[in-house]
């Protein structure tokens, strides 16, 4: 009862923030979505159906689940938003070791990010 109720808070808490992560810059919105499905499918399946059938969360979710692949369009918004956040934190007053170490982060994963393959057509999409 209790690791399915922290399963379903999980679930919720990173839609959530996936949500939120939609007009902030620097807050990413699929890793969210995809905590929320991966929660979702361990305690709470109906939920894990519904984001599956969601016309924008269930194509990402499905692509990642059944080829590791990130889309396009998706890699080009989460580098977009990388950049803005480290123009952002550059012009802020942050100490320089965190200028300097928060974009190195955001490099790796964006060079991950990027070498991630293409969605290939599937019978599900």
């Amino acid at each position: 009862m209790l690791k399915t109720t922290g399963y379903r808070l999980l679930a919720l808490c990173s839609l959530a923030l996936g949500l939120v992560g939609i007009p902030l810059p620097g807050l990413p919105t699929v890793p969210f979505v995809l905590l929320s499905a991966w929660a979702a499918g361990k305690g709470w399946p109906q939920f894990e159906e519904w984001l599956l059938a969601h016309h924008q969360f269930g194509p990402p979710i499905r692509q990642w689940r059944q080829q590791g692949a990130v889309s396009r369009r998706a890699k080009w918004l989460a580098s977009g938003m990388m950049l803005a956040s480290m123009l952002l934190l550059w012009l802020s007053t942050v100490p320089m070791v965190i200028k300097i170490i928060i974009p190195g982060c955001l490099l790796l994963v964006a060079v991950w990010l990027w070498r991630r393959p293409q969605p290939q057509e599937t019978a599900d999409d």
